[in-house]
Parts: C-alpha cells; sequence; structure tokens
C-alpha cells in the first residue's frame, strides 16, 4: 500500500445501515416469490453475506465469478466467466449482487447470460454504482452509494487480490512523485 494513498469513502457503519435498508426493500419486493441471490465474486461475497443476513424470506445463493478487470485498475471491457453457476435458474427469480458497477459492461453480458436461461426476472443489486463511468445503460434496481470515478478498495473490492477485508470502503489514490 505504499505507493497508495486511501481515504474513508463510505464507513462501515454507513455500509451497515445501507444493508439493512436494501435487504428490507428486497424482502417486500419478493414476498412469495422463490428468490436466488447470485453473487459476483470476489468483490460481492462480504456485501452479499451481509445482505442475504438482512432479508427476511428464504433464499437460495450461488456464485459466478467474472473477470474484466485482472490486476489492472482499468477494465479490459472482455468479460470471461471464470465460474459459472451450480444451480438452474429456470423459473427463478434471480437478484445479481454485485460490488461496484462502472462502465455496465460486466452486467450487461451477465443479465443477457441468465434471462437467456429462462429465468423469470433478472434484477441487479449494487453496493456502488459510478454513473458517469457508464458505458452500457444498465438497470440497477437496488443501490448502495453513488460515489465518483475513483478507484476504491475495502468491504470485499481489492486491488491485485488485496484489501479486501477492510471494513470501510477506501478511495485510493497513487502518490505523485516530486
Amino acid at each position: 500500500m505504499e505507493e497508495f494513498t486511501k481515504k474513508i469513502l463510505v464507513s462501515s457503519e454507513q455500509i451497515e445501515q445501507k444493508v439493512k435498508e436494501i435487504g428490507k426493500e428486497i424482502t417486500e419486493d419478493y414476498k412469495g416469490k422463490e428468490l436466488m441471490l447470485v453473487g459476483i465474486l470476489k468483490g460481492a461475497a462480504i456485501f452479499m453475506a451481509d445482505l442475504a443476513r438482512s432479508i427476511e424470506i428464504p433464499v437460495t445463493m450461488d456464485f459466478m465469478a467474472v473477470s474484466s478487470y485482472g490486476s489492472s485498475t482499468k477494465s479490459s471491457g472482455v468479460v470471461r466467466i471464470i465460474k459459472d453457476l451450480d444451480s438452474n435458474i429456470e423459473g427463478k427469480h434471480i437478484l445479481i449482487v454485485e460490488d461496484i458497477i462502472d462502465t455496465g459492461l460486466t452486467l450487461n453480458y451477465i443479465t443477457d447470460n441468465l434471462n437467456k436461461r429462462g429465468a423469470s426476472s433478472v434484477k441487479i443489486c449494487t453496493l456502488l454504482d459510478k454513473p458517469e463511468r457508464r458505458k452500457v445503460d444498465v438497470p440497477v434496481d437496488y443501490r448502495g452509494f453513488v460515489i465518483p470515478d475513483e478507484f476504491v478498495i475495502g468491504y470485499g473490492i481489492d486491488y491485485a487480490e488485496k484489501y479486501r477485508n477492510l471494513p470501510d470502503i477506501f478511495s485510493l489514490k497513487e502518490k505523485k512523485c516530486d
């Protein structure tokens, strides 16, 4: 972390409160429906665990791993499925749980992919949203926080697979050399 400076963008207390609010909204919206949470690994794992505990109806959970970043701070725009779902989603209501949306390319691809598998509905829940980076319009049904176009770490979000364990979300900036 030596080459970076960080500042808290969203505190763990703010995250906890927002997750409870979103969980309550999802509970109301999906009463009487079979809901499957689909977490996008690895970044959404912590958010999805907390969110699932805040939803007061039975849910099933599965995960997908996709890549468009590698170890870079910028998306390549090419989406690859690294780990697919273990479950059949035909006839189920799917809620994609994502850590952050920026360009929208990854979620556009995943949403299209899951719709083609016969899901009853596919909606999107994200903890963080960077609308100013959007290249593809994706409908965000549940949103935690709108953030500026900055690279962030913490609460599941990494830089080169590190810093996911930080309880707050930090803005990460390269240090300038004099």
